[in-house]
């Protein structure tokens, strides 16, 4: 884990954050591309506020470089995981057992299971969760379409969210794509405020994960939910960012991290990852 340097100012108070391996306050990045060289340097700067780093889509199949990748990754204590449409192709293909070893042989220690680029069945989604939890690798599954005009109910939401986690999946994804214009938003990427206040109420919040990737839907649902709401497809460029939203260092976030720093005082101290100032 990286640590702060002793020059870090510490006179202003920020919000709270746990320490990793978290279950809350998740930051799930998505990489399009970034090269080795640039990961390994980036590492020292985000990998403190990073926990999941997914290859979007099917690009770790094609990429030379992925061994090395989730290597590095490993070593700055991230954990590496494939995009859910590559296991999606694999089903399609019938080729699970290859997906899962060569998975297991390039080091990931997680997979997603989605069904929303192939559709498919509720009941197979499970069993490949299931199958992918008896061998080891931490689960995450994808809820909600990708359809712009598919606007499930929020019990349908519920009723996924909960089957998932049941069948073992640690964390559910809430589909917002890269563009975050589906699922949990609307076509001009206004949040679906209802359907989040249903999932808050009926779901741990510790195992959803919500797709953000657009500043003002992180800062909504750091507003409304806290500087430890689960965020995903963070853009690898955005991760510095997303973590200064979650401080209170920017003026849309000022607000909910101010609290935020106030209540830490009545946290544990041996229990938390502090900022320098935090409260």
């Amino acid at each position: 884990m990286v640590t702060h340097s002793a020059e870090t100012p510490t006179f202003l108070g920020t919000g709270y954050r746990s320490r990793k391996p978290r279950r809350q306050g998740i930051t799930h990045a998505l990489d399009k591309g970034t090269p080795v060289v640039a990961l390994e340097a980036l590492m020292p700067s985000v990998s403190d506020f990073v926990d999941v780093w997914k290859f979007g889509w099917g690009l770790a199949y094609a990429d030379p470089e992925i061994k090395s990748k989730v290597e590095v990754l490993r070593r700055n204590g991230v954990n590496a995981c494939p995009g859910g449409t590559l296991l999606e192709i694999s089903w399609q293909q019938d080729r699970m057992e290859e997906f899962f070893a060569w998975t297991a042989e390039v080091g990931f220690p997680c997979v997603e299971v989605s069904s929303g680029a192939t559709g498919i069945p509720a009941e197979a989604k499970r069993e490949l969760i299931r199958q992918a939890r008896s061998l080891g690798f931490e689960v995450l599954a994808e809820v909600g379409s990708k359809d712009p005009a598919d606007h499930a109910t929020a019990q349908q939401w519920v009723d996924e969210i909960l089957a998932d986690t049941e069948a073992g999946a640690s964390w559910v994804v809430a589909e917002g794509r890269e563009s975050g214009t589906v699922g949990i938003y609307e076509s001009d990427g206004q949040i679906r405020a209802e359907l989040v206040k249903e999932i808050e109420r009926s779901v741990d919040r510790s195992t959803i994960i919500y797709e953000a990737p657009r500043r003002a839907q992180q800062a909504w649902l750091i507003r409304h939910i806290g500087s430890q709401v689960n965020l995903g497809n963070i853009a690898v460029s955005d991760l510095p960012s997303v973590e200064s939203l979650r401080l209170g260092l920017r003026t849309d976030t000022i607000d909910v991290s101010l609290e935020a720093g106030k209540r830490n005082r009545d946290i544990d101290r041996s229990t938390t990852t502090r900022y320098p100032g935090s409260t």
